[in-house]
């Protein structure tokens, strides 16, 4: 695999010559070629000037920049771009280093993976990495390639650093026009029915990616130049498209729906959907239970305590009767000792 471009990655004092090679292959993707459908020919695109009319040579295409505020073309030669003081032509300098979160995926454009340019890049290179890794961040910078200026994002991978171009900020057009004119209300039940059928789909697997487009199409081909009819895997039906009219029913179908695509039992859900009534009652008769329980012990508590109020009531009322006989005695007694005390006297 041949570098797309080659540089310097600037962290702080640390510079760390990289290679760029592409992350990713488009070559494998279906693409079509434009033919004339009345003899099957190639339509090319041929550059041709707008004012001769008359085919260009590669040789003499060069480049026109075009001002926004005017109809005019200004002709820019390779020496007029290289004089240009662009610190980003050779160097990618890390600006920031932010969570990789706080990227709007919209941003993200073509990947590359960088490899280290020398052997004295090593470290640098694996420091850098690790350090991200370990703080959990992505390096934010600008590069020049291929004659432009743009973001780019330095990210760890596994045991690499890749590099993610980043469109600009102004490149990333409003959303206007596509939010609904209307907000729609949506229940909280709803919105747990839903999970619930998030929860359903369970992990991707190899079949999932894989381009079934593609090889239908390469059977397609093969047929008509066997001259026979192509014969396609056809697999399940895809869903109706129909209008959804009740969404929490159509929702609940997904979710059994998806059970059985992976051969789990439906009566799994009946079983535990019969559990919950007995459950129910359970509480039921446990609740009925402590209430009668705790009415029989109020009574009991309170006949004693009635008990007990009557008996102290009665205690007090004997004490009081032995008081006031005792004091009534105390009297006839006094009496007594006065009318013994007169008669000796007077004898």
């Amino acid at each position: 695999m041949r570098p797309t471009a080659k540089f310097s990655i600037s962290f702080g004092l640390v510079t760390i010559p990289v290679a760029a090679y592409n992350a990713t292959d488009t070559s494998a993707s279906v693409s079509f070629v434009r033919i004339h459908t009345a003899d099957g020919g190639r339509v090319r695109n041929q550059p041709v000037c707008s004012l001769e009319g008359v085919e260009v040579s590669p040789d003499e295409i060069g480049r026109g920049y075009r001002p926004h505020d005017a109809d005019v073309v200004v002709p820019l030669s390779d020496e007029d771009l290289d004089a240009l003081p662009l610190p980003t032509a050779k160097t990618l300098t890390i600006l920031a280093f932010v969570a990789g979160g706080d990227i709007d995926p919209l941003q993200m454009g073509k990947g590359y993976y960088l490899a280290t340019d020398s052997p004295a890049a090593a470290k640098p290179y694996v420091l850098l990495r690790e350090a991200m890794e370990r703080h959990e961040r992505v390096g934010l910078g600008k590069i020049a390639l291929h004659g432009r200026e743009t973001l780019a994002m330095i990210r760890p991978m596994g045991d690499a650093l890749v590099m993610q171009v980043l469109l600009w900020p102004h490149q990333i057009r409003p959303m206007d026009g596509v939010l609904p004119e209307r907000e729609a209300e949506v229940h909280p039940n709803e919105v747990a029915a839903a999970e619930t059928l998030m929860d359903s789909f369970g992990e991707l697997s190899e079949e999932d990616l894989h381009d079934h487009y593609r090889e239908a199409l390469e059977e397609l081909v093969s047929a008509k130049l066997a001259h026979r009819e192509p014969e396609f895997d056809t697999g399940e039906e895809p869903p109706s498209g129909g209008q959804v009219m009740d969404l929490m029913a159509a929702l609940q179908d997904s979710v059994r729906a998806a059970k059985r695509s992976r051969g789990e039992d439906e009566g799994d859900e009946g079983r535990a959907t019969a559990k919950r009534p007995a459950k129910k009652a359970a509480a039921k008769t446990s609740t009925a239970a402590g209430t009668k329980t705790g009415t029989k012990s109020g009574a009991k508590s309170g006949t004693k305590t009635a008990s007990g109020a009557a008996t102290k009531s009665a205690a007090k009322k004997s004490t009081a009767a032995q008081s006031a006989t005792k004091k009534t005695a105390a009297k006839t007694t006094a009496k007594k000792k006065t009318a013994s005390r007169g008669s000796r006297r007077a004898g």
